[in-house]
Order: structure tokens, then C-alpha cells, then sequence
């Protein structure tokens, strides 16, 4: 759920997705629209459709219990490096280097003396990031790092001043430079292909059963747009068009 979403919005699914489906074994015994309702305005609703295919995989493969393999951990649907690496070290302890945007930024500042990271992880940076994880809890060296990069080494108006590393940064040594990289873009979202489908699977999540092609017209008026946004769902097993012409969510 955190993945692309600030906790702040998380939170309140998240709590509710636990007080209805506490263990794996719960969630999987659910239709996969139901993950898809529960999910609400999260944003990038495919998630939830891996996070219910991954409860099933660990119910089926691993007695219901989350794995704490990194490896195993990586076998689940929807899991990828960064993932398997917060889990496995948040939750087991393991020595994994766990590299988010805040990770990246702060070593990149810390070690490189680089404002930004680049657009896209490297292998420069995968390396770099695990020689630093200590022998010793290394669980904590993963939260601390971007704990710093969330609330001090921030993205604007870092607090240098408050920085417990100030001494030895690299950035703040080096006059901290401009970020020389390619232009750092915003995402856009009125009027895209993103916010067409979060409105037509809005309709879909407050209604029971099934709902006409007319009763989506409404919500967004581009024919075209609206026709690719809605294949896209089913294409991606978000939405279910049933014989009779009608959508509704994956029973």
C-alpha cells in the first residue's frame, strides 16, 4: 500500500484491511474484487489485486505464513526488490539494503554529494547501499536511513542544520551542489487515462452487483478515452465485462 502512497493515506485502509482480513488465509478466502473495492482511492489499484494474489500464494505455498526468506519473499506476486527488502529486514531482521526515494536521496547526498539520485536505481547505487548495511540490527540502519531522508534530508528545504551526519556529508562539504541531472518532472493527472480509470472503478466499487455502460458515460463524458481506459481495466482483471454487456468487479 505504501508503494507510490504517503502514509497518511495509507493508514486508515490499511487499518481497515487488517480489522476485516487479519491473516493471509482471510484475504485469500475473498473474490479478488473485494480487494479491489477495499482499496478505495489508494490509487494504482492493481496493487490491489497483487496483494490479494500474493495472500494466496502464501496461503497455498507457505501454510499462511509470510515467508521471511528474501528469496521466497521475492517469489510472491506483486513483490519486487524493494518490497522483499522491507520485509525481510523490518520484519526478520535481515541485512537487506531497503532503497526508497528517501534511502536513495540521502546516500546519494551522504556518500556521492549528489542532490538527486538518478531517475532510475542503478547498479552503482544497489552496491553502495549494501556495503553500508551494518553487521549489527541492521533492521534499524534501514528505518534511520529513511526516517532521515522522510523528515530532515528531505527533497526541498532539506534541515541541514538538524542533520545528525552533518559532519560527514559529502554534499554539505562539497558546497552543496546544484543538482546537474535531467529535468526532475511532476506527474500529471487531470485529465488522464489514470484519472479516467479511477472513476469509472469508483462506480464499480460503491455498487453492488453489476452497472450499465450508460451509468459510466456519466462519469466521464471522452468516448474515446473512456473506451481505451475501460478496456485497460479488463485488461488488467480489474473489471469484469459480463455477457450481457454490463461491468462489474471480479467475483
Amino acid at each position: 500500500m505504501l508503494q507510490q502512497t504517503p502514509v497518511s493515506r495509507v493508514l486508515p485502509v490499511y487499518e481497515a484491511w487488517l480489522e476485516r482480513w487479519p491473516t493471509p488465509a482471510d484475504l485469500a478466502a475473498e473474490p479478488s474484487g473485494e480487494a479491489v473495492r477495499a482499496w478505495g482511492r489508494l490509487g494504482y489499484p492493481r496493487r490491489a489485486l497483487r496483494l490479494h494474489a500474493c495472500a494466496v500464494a502464501i496461503t497455498e505455498q507457505h501454510g499462511g505464513q509470510v515467508p521471511d526468506r528474501h528469496a521466497d519473499l521475492l517469489a510472491l506476486p506483486g513483490v519486487g526488490d524493494y518490497t522483499a527488502a522491507a520485509v525481510a529486514s523490518f520484519a526478520f531482521g535481515g541485512a537487506h539494503a531497503v532503497l526508497d526515494t528517501n534511502v536513495r536521496r540521502v546516500l546519494g547526498r551522504a556518500v556521492s554529494a549528489r542532490e538527486f539520485p538518478p531517475a532510475s536505481l542503478t547498479r552503482a547505487e544497489r552496491d553502495l547501499a549494501e556495503g553500508l548495511v551494518p553487521d549489527d540490527r541492521p533492521e534499524l540502519w534501514a528505518v534511520a536511513v529513511m526516517e532521515l531522508g522522510a523528515l530532515v534530508c528531505t527533497a526541498n528545504g532539506p534541515r541541514c542544520d538538524s542533520c545528525p551526519i552533518l559532519d560527514l556529508c559529502a554534499w554539505q562539504r562539497a558546497g552543496r551542489p546544484a543538482y546537474d541531472g535531467p529535468p526532475r518532472r511532476g506527474q500529471t493527472y487531470a485529465g488522464t487515462d489514470r484519472q479516467c480509470r479511477g472513476r469509472l472503478l469508483a462506480v464499480l466499487r460503491d455498487t453492488d452487483g453489476s452497472v450499465a455502460p450508460e451509468r459510466l458515460h456519466e462519469v466521464w463524458s471522452d468516448e474515446t478515452q473512456r473506451t481505451r481506459a475501460l478496456a485497460g481495466l479488463v485488461a488488467d482483471g480489474l473489471v469484469v465485462e459480463r455477457d450481457d454487456g454490463r461491468y462489474a468487479l471480479p467475483g
